[in-house]
């Protein structure tokens, strides 16, 4: 009987077998079908991945980079840097670096690579179904506020470089002009001449030109952050991610709000490019990459979500950023000319990377950061805020050692920090340097570099088998973890400025700090009361 004599006969169980055969291969149809819908790219939430399943991109990514020649077409992107490309082992987060004395010093990725590392296949995704220009794009039905075509886009007063930024590709999104609120810093300019972006006209020469502009406020909503030449009645818009407080501008119409709980106002310009199918241009993904970079910390702010994360990547793939980090740092030593606005916080964590060792009187991990200025002085004057900070920090970042390296990039000279006895003693068996009376800072002459000068010292001087002291006593790390504080961002300060509050070493009753003196002069420490030493005791610590 052939098949169609078997249809004809049982017609039935024919219907029933197809109906089967069908149901059976469904899951395989979706589970290798390619994914193309860029909708449900960009709608998906940016953490629905598994931890499992983003360490396996992770893996993948690290893996896949290594063996690329420099004509391969598939050329590491999201910021890939040599960092990640040097990745030895799967699932290995550190990798090998440099030496003097031809030995290897380990140095564990950073932060902001190893976020990008996590996002790296999904901003990959978004980026392969974005079309090469935005001219190839046919109308969308997603909304697109038309009162913002050719309004002018304006940051805060005390500008900073996510008004900036966000100002420049909100112009580009929209169809308007970027306007400057204020004159610019030290940071903003460096990302305007790294992208070679020309400096946006001040609101004045705008407003002079076009009294009667349309005004879309970026980055603020205040109107004591507002440029004072604004007249309410010309705002248009809104686009922000800061809290809804006192001042808030009040208007008779209605008008475009867009406004975002995520860590930077550009995340939201950047996002809504992608929700549009449109690319942005590689001058504006770098403004937009280094303002998130700006806002958020390197990603390691308290403001920072999965959507700054995610956008990052993806601008980096845009922008085609060669090495995060580096960026990263470059900005930061930007950053850094201007130093009387940056707080404790950004100072200690700007340029900070962790090395990675394993010897027979040491292991663990030691952080060293780097801040580069014209006058050390500036820096050294806010000691009584950057030790508790570094304390903080290495507490929380289960860091044996912090240090923290002032270098005057004038005179080529260093000061090193000491925030513990541990640091103490390693940086007077590494480098012999001269120990301040209060034993909180130690004069490192010459040395500047610290890929050259600080850790192939420290490498070497823990591989010839140096050890903490036996008879060392605890330091500023016996305080608890819950009594050191917490980061908060000041919702009125323009700048965005990231602070510790509520930290025990800070307090104008606590006697932590004078102790912390006594012990480094003297390596002696008091404790005080019995309830501060049964906790010491009782306390996984850090020296």
């Amino acid at each position: 009987m052939t098949i169609i004599d078997w249809f004809i006969a049982k017609p039935e169980l024919a219907i029933a077998t197809i109906g089967v055969c069908v149901a059976l291969s469904l899951p395989l149809y979706h589970t290798f079908r390619p994914v193309t819908s860029n909708k449900e790219m960009i709608r998906s939430t940016p953490d629905s991945t598994d931890a499992s399943s983003a360490s396996a991109k992770k893996v993948k990514f690290a893996t896949a980079t290594t063996s690329q020649s420099p004509n391969d077409e598939n050329k590491a992107r999201a910021g890939a840097s040599e960092a990640l490309r040097l990745t030895m082992k799967k699932g290995e987060k550190s990798f090998k670096k440099y030496s003097d004395d031809g030995g290897v010093i380990t140095r564990k990725h950073t932060p902001i690579e190893e976020e990008v590392m996590n996002k790296f296949e999904q901003a990959e995704n978004i980026v392969d179904t974005l079309p090469s220009h935005s001219s190839d794009v046919p109308d969308v039905a997603l909304f697109l506020p038309k009162l913002l075509k050719d309004a002018m886009f304006v940051g805060h007063l005390v500008t900073d470089l996510d008004s900036v930024a966000g100002a420049i590709g909100a112009a580009a999104l929209y169809g308007g002009k970027a306007a400057l609120a204020s004159d610019i810093n030290s940071e903003t300019r460096f990302a305007l001449d790294y992208w070679k972006v020309d400096v946006p006209p001040t609101i004045e020469d705008v407003l002079k030109e076009k009294p009667d502009v349309d005004v879309c406020l970026v980055d603020h909503q205040q109107t004591s952050q507002m440029n004072p030449n604004i007249n309410v009645d010309q705002i248009v818009g809104v686009i922000d991610h800061h809290a809804l407080q006192s001042k808030t501008i009040v208007t008779d119409k209605p008008i475009y709000i867009d406004i975002r709980p995520w860590g930077s106002m550009s995340t939201i310009i950047a996002h809504t490019f992608l929700t549009h199918r449109r690319r942005p241009s590689v001058p504006v993904a770098g403004m937009l990459l280094c303002a998130i970079l700006s806002d958020t910390l390197n990603l390691q702010g308290p403001t920072t979500t999965e959507w700054d994360r995610l956008i990052v990547a993806v601008l980096a793939d845009i922008a085609d950023v060669k090495d995060i980090q580096l960026l990263a740092s470059q900005q930061f030593k930007a950053k850094s000319k201007e130093l009387a606005g940056l707080s404790a916080h950004a100072l200690v964590n700007g340029d900070q990377k962790a090395f990675s060792f394993e010897a027979s009187g040491f292991t663990g991990d030691i952080g060293f950061a780097v801040v580069e200025t014209t006058d050390d002085d500036a820096i050294l004057d806010k000691v009584k805020q950057l030790l508790p900070e570094m304390v903080a920090g290495k507490r929380e970042k289960n860091l044996q050692c912090l240090f923290l390296a002032v270098v005057n990039i004038v005179q080529l000279k260093s000061k090193l920090l000491l925030c513990g006895p541990t640091e103490k003693a390693l940086a007077v068996a590494a480098f012999g340097g001269e120990v301040s009376d209060d034993g909180m800072t130690m004069d490192l002459g010459n040395r500047v570099s610290r890929k050259k000068d600080f850790i192939p010292v420290i490498t070497r001087t823990i591989k010839n088998g140096w050890s903490r002291p036996k008879d060392m006593r605890r330091g500023l790390s016996t305080v608890s973890l819950d009594k050191l504080g917490h980061l908060e961002v000041d919702p009125s300060d323009p700048m965005n400025q990231v602070q510790r509050v509520g930290s025990i070493l800070e307090s104008p009753t606590s006697k932590r700090m004078d102790e912390f003196r006594n012990m480094m002069s003297s390596r002696q420490l008091d404790l005080g009361d019995e309830d501060e030493k049964k906790e010491t005791d009782e306390t996984l610590m850090i020296g």
